[in-house]
C-alpha cells in the first residue's frame, strides 16, 4: 500500500475524536426515539450529494463487557449487510471492530425494524476486492480514506443468523 497521502490537519485531534463520538451518541439515539425514520442516512462529506444508508450496530466491549450502539454505513449484498472500519482514515482499527473480532454474535436496527440478529465476519481478500468498488460507489469517501492510512481498512460482513 505504500505511505499513506497526508491526513487534514486537526483530524488526528482527541478533539475531533469526541466530536465524532458526540456526534454518534446523538445519531444513535435520533434513530432509536424514531425507529431509524430519522438518522438512518450519512448527509457528511461524499454523503452530502448521494445519502449513504446508515444502521445501528450494537457490540460487547472485548475487554469491559459492556453494551455499545455505533452507527454504521451499510451496503446490501443480498441478505448480508456490509460495514466498513475505515474511521475516517485513522491509524487505528474502529473500537466496534475490535469488539466484534472478540464477539461476532450481534445484532443490528435498521429503519423500521427492531433488531436484526447477525453474525460478523472480516471478508477475506478475494471477498473484498470484489465489495470494495461497491463501498466507494456507494460512499466515495471511503477511497480517500484508504489513501490516508497504511492499514488495509477492514471490510466486515454481517450474516443472518
Amino acid at each position: 500500500m505504500g505511505l499513506p497521502e497526508e491526513r487534514p490537519p486537526g483530524l488526528d485531534s482527541p478533539w475531533t475524536v469526541r466530536v465524532i463520538k458526540l456526534m454518534a451518541r446523538v445519531q444513535t439515539r435520533v434513530f432509536k426515539l424514531t425507529n431509524g425514520r430519522v438518522g438512518n442516512t450519512w448527509r457528511i462529506g461524499a454523503g452530502w450529494r448521494k445519502p449513504v444508508p446508515t444502521l445501528l450496530l450494537e457490540h460487547r466491549g472485548r475487554r469491559s463487557g459492556r453494551e455499545f450502539e455505533t452507527p454504521l454505513l451499510y451496503l446490501e449484498d443480498g441478505r448480508d449487510l456490509v460495514v466498513v472500519g475505515s474511521q475516517g482514515g485513522l491509524p487505528k482499527h474502529p473500537q466496534w471492530y475490535l469488539n466484534l473480532r472478540a464477539h461476532p454474535d450481534t445484532h443490528v436496527s435498521i429503519r423500521g425494524e427492531r433488531r436484526r440478529p447477525v453474525r460478523a465476519r472480516v471478508a477475506d481478500a478475494a471477498e473484498r476486492a470484489a465489495l470494495w468498488p461497491r463501498l466507494v460507489d456507494l460512499y466515495a469517501d471511503f477511497e480517500k480514506y484508504q489513501r490516508w492510512t497504511e492499514r488495509e481498512i477492514p471490510v466486515v460482513v454481517l450474516e443472518p443468523r
